[in-house]
Parts: C-alpha cells; structure tokens; sequence
C-alpha cells in the first residue's frame, strides 16, 4: 500500500536525535555519489517556473526522488511559490512506496544535517545559538542543534524586528532561553554557533566580527548569488561543505570568493561523508573558527524518508500481528 507523510506525520516521526544519528551512518556508509541537483525551466512568459529534481539510492534497498516547482508569481494567486514532494521506491523492485511533504522533509533534514556538522565542529560547551533569518528552517535550527549541544540561550535576528520577536517567543514555549535582537555585530560576537538560514543576496556575517571558537553554520543561500557571509569569514575559517559537488556548484558564500582569488576550491577541508567517516578530523582546538556550509543533499532526504517509512512500518507490525492473532481466536 502506497503510504502518504503528512507534514504533522513528518514533523512527529522524525525526532532530532534520531535523525541526526542516521544522516550520520548515511554519510559514513556513503561511496557512490549522488547527482547535484537539476533545475529545468518549465515555465511560461507570462508564468515562469522551474522543476527541481534530487534523486538518490541506497542499491538493492530504497531509491526516492525529490520533486520541487518554483513558481514565483504564486503569490498572486494566494498560494505558495515553492511546492514539494518526496516519492520513496523499493529498491529492489522500483515500486512506489512512500510519498512524504517535501517541504516538512526538507526543513527536518536540512536542520538535521546541520547539528550532525556541528557535531564535528562546534565546541563542546557550546551555549549560545544565534539564529539569523526568521523562516522554516531557522525555526527548526535551534532544537536540532540542542540535540547535539547543551545550547541554552538562543539570540534571533531578523530583517523585521516583529518577525524575530515572533519567533523568539514560539522559542521559548519549546523551553528555550530565546531573545531577539537588533544588533547582529554584537550577537555574532556574543555567539558560540551562529547559523544563518536566508535567501540574502549581500554578507550579513562579517569575518571582524567572528570571535575565536565560534563555528559558523550556513545553510540558507543556496544559488551562487547569494551569500551569508563575507570573504573574511571564509579566511579566517576552516570550511566544510555537506558535498563538495554541491557547494561548489552553488554555494555564493564559497564561489564568490574563489571568483575574487581570494579563496581557492582546494581549501575545503572535507564534507559530511568525510568528518562522518573519519577521514578528516573536525574541530581540532578551542580557539579556531569553522564553518559548515549546506545547499542541500539528496542523501539527507532519501535517508529521512526512509527512516520516517521504516518506524511507521515497524509501528504498524504489531497491529497487525495483533488483528491477526484475534481473527485466528474467533475462527477457533
């Protein structure tokens, strides 16, 4: 039977710490690589869109792809600009077995993925979270990072001040410690982990500000016109990527300065599979500066479906045994 995820099904059966242990063991056991993701126009003059698709696989065990359409005058009609669907297939047959909300999906791993980077490069006794950006997946930043660190305050900050306060206080009914702020120079210095989740096209984290042992986390700008942070806060890091084919196609904040010759590709130190693997070592004093950047792994969402398919599956078995054994009872 086909089963469908709603976004409250994905929300409530994918748990941070659960999650963030199996992106962990995906991209520890991970070898073949997965294809960046393809963008096709299939819009009109008087409608542009575009078709996004992210395919991956496990062989011989599960396959899904990720459909995404972004159609930006949407507005205009009331409804969103960015849809999305995730289809699981079996692996071994190529029968559809799951369709799970793209975009709850996408909010729970990109999250996810996010705290499984700052495990290896954060500080152990990181406390204080700084969000920047207001949106889904900034909402969802600082309970997956508290599942890997014992954050204790979160600072937010947005372009609308009545945003951030927002969600400052739907922060802190999760039991957060969260205070919005004005001052984004000030929090950045004041932060063990900043992570910035924007579609910002111009820096809003400046390497001056960036005080030793924070470790950055840049997961919103997602296209090589965007960035979240300046030159200077590339230098001054040690850089991890989720994958280097991804980032180096369309991560701004990495292309940007490869493009100006400040920067050089070759200066990655390593991607989730690496650091997961152990093939290149995170975090390695109190006082240096990491960074993490993220555009987005078919990996992450092939992983997070199949784990959301595989505990309904087990939750659903011992109904059925349970149905089975009454029916046997009765026919006795």
């Amino acid at each position: 039977m086909l089963r469908h995820f709603t976004a409250e099904e994905v929300e409530g059966g994918l748990d941070y710490p659960r999650l963030i242990d199996a992106l962990d063991a995906a991209f520890r056991s991970s070898g073949e690589a997965m294809p960046v993701r393809q963008t096709y126009d299939v819009g009109t003059a008087d409608t542009p869109g575009h078709l996004l698709t992210m395919p991956a696989w496990d062989r011989g065990r599960t396959l899904g792809v990720k459909l995404v359409t972004v159609f930006p005058r949407n507005a205009a009609r009331g409804i969103g600009a960015v849809s999305s669907l995730y289809v699981l297939l079996d692996g071994r047959t190529g029968q559809p077995t799951a369709l799970v909300d793209g975009e709850a999906l996408t909010n729970r791993r990109t999250a996810a993925a996010s705290a499984l980077a700052s495990r290896y490069l954060s500080r152990r006794d990181s406390r204080t979270l700084l969000v920047v950006g207001t949106g889904h997946v900034a909402s969802h930043l600082p309970e997956a990072h508290r599942a890997v660190r014992p954050i204790e305050t979160v600072l937010v900050w947005g372009r609308t001040a009545q945003r951030a306060a927002a969600l400052a206080a739907r922060l802190r009914e999760k039991g957060f410690s969260a205070t919005p702020v004005s001052d984004l120079p000030a929090a950045v210095a004041e932060a063990d982990i900043v992570s910035c989740a924007t579609t910002s096209d111009a820096p809003l984290v400046h390497g001056r500000d960036l005080r030793p042992g924070t470790h950055l986390d840049l997961v919103g700008a997602f296209t090589p016109a965007m960035r979240e942070c300046d030159d200077a806060a590339v230098l001054r890091a040690r850089v991890f990527v989720d994958t280097r084919a991804g980032a180096l196609a369309e991560a701004g904040d990495l292309l940007q300065p490869i493009a100006a010759g400040t920067w050089s590709a070759d200066q990655v130190c390593g991607e989730l599979h690496d650091l997961a693997g152990g093939q290149c070592k995170g975090r390695r004093d109190d006082d240096e500066i990491t960074l993490f950047k993220s555009v987005g792994a078919a990996l992450e969402d092939l992983t997070a479906a199949a784990l959301l398919a595989g505990q309904a599956a087990a939750a659903g078995r011992p109904q059925r045994e349970a149905a089975a054994l009454a029916d046997r009872s009765e026919a006795v």
